[in-house]
């Protein structure tokens, strides 16, 4: 059993555990529930910001403890004024050291998209995502089989949520690729054997349809790669651990954006001349 099917087998328990405790009427309640959803697509294609999901994260199976000590209201205010254009909150516990008061927390300062990072196997999460102020939930095509994965995007989008579709090669974008999609998802991180490649997000690039908005994830860390990754046609990254990683993960975040602009400028202004 590898640390996808893990997770995944963790999570349907979870879902039976939480559903029994907290019914949907009562997600239903939430403040966050009737709330307009802030554009994934719009803020992370707006050419006055950088096109960075950042994310907060305490821990990975991976590479084990990242940043106990961070706090997601410092870390989700400075990565917005570093010049994110949305947030990434986990919330998975035991694998990832996140909690649901992460994202609601970062909901209660930022006026942002807020992706939910979790791995959703249930309607029962969606509606969850939408009562603590998430605008945007992911979708894992290693992790779903595809009519699951296309009646769970058709369901969040009946919420007015957003849909992030996370793939690692073209096997799952071919089939599991439907309308109900706003974002596609190349990680280049396997979360099979956790082994990293940017190879996969430039094979990938040019064949998911222009419909949608594309996304490279996991194992960004120099701002060269992210002109390369740019250059090849996408149009946003997400990018967690390069950042929380630093004692002070807002503030490698704000160096991280302010070179890559730099960068990027000056081989715009080159290609232009």
């Amino acid at each position: 059993m590898n640390i996808l099917d893990k997770i995944i087998a963790q999570k349907h328990e979870e879902v039976a555990e939480k559903s029994s405790l907290v019914p949907v009427k009562l997600l239903e309640q939430s403040i966050y529930f009737e709330s307009k959803v802030v554009s994934m697509k719009e803020y992370v294609t707006d050419p006055e910001k950088s096109g960075i999901i950042s994310e907060f994260k305490r821990k990975s199976p991976s590479k084990g403890l990242i940043n106990g000590a961070a706090s997601v209201e410092k870390v989700s205010i400075g990565y917005m004024q570093a010049g994110a254009s949305a947030l990434s909150i986990l919330t998975d516990t035991d694998f990832f050291g996140g909690a649901n008061e992460d994202l609601k927390a970062a909901r209660k300062f930022n006026y942002c998209p807020i992706l939910r990072k979790d791995f959703v196997v249930d309607e029962y999460q969606i509606l969850e995502a939408k009562s603590i102020g998430a605008d945007c939930i992911l979708l894992i095509a290693a992790a779903l089989e595809p009519k699951r994965l296309k009646d769970l995007a058709a369901f969040a989008k009946s919420l007015g949520l957003e849909v992030l579709m996370e793939v690692h090669d073209g096997e799952e974008l071919d089939r599991s690729i439907c309308a109900d999609l706003d974002l596609v998802g190349v990680n280049n991180r396997n979360l099979k054997t956790f082994d990293v490649s940017l190879e996969t997000s430039l094979e990938l690039v040019d064949r998911i349809p222009s419909d949608f908005i594309k996304i490279s994830e996991s194992g960004i860390s120099q701002v060269e790669t992210l002109v390369q990754l740019r250059k090849a046609g996408f149009d946003g990254f997400l990018i967690g651990e390069n950042f929380m990683k630093s004692a002070r993960p807002e503030q490698a975040a704000y160096t991280f954006i302010k070179e890559y602009r730099k960068l990027l400028a000056k081989e715009t202004a080159l290609d232009k001349a």
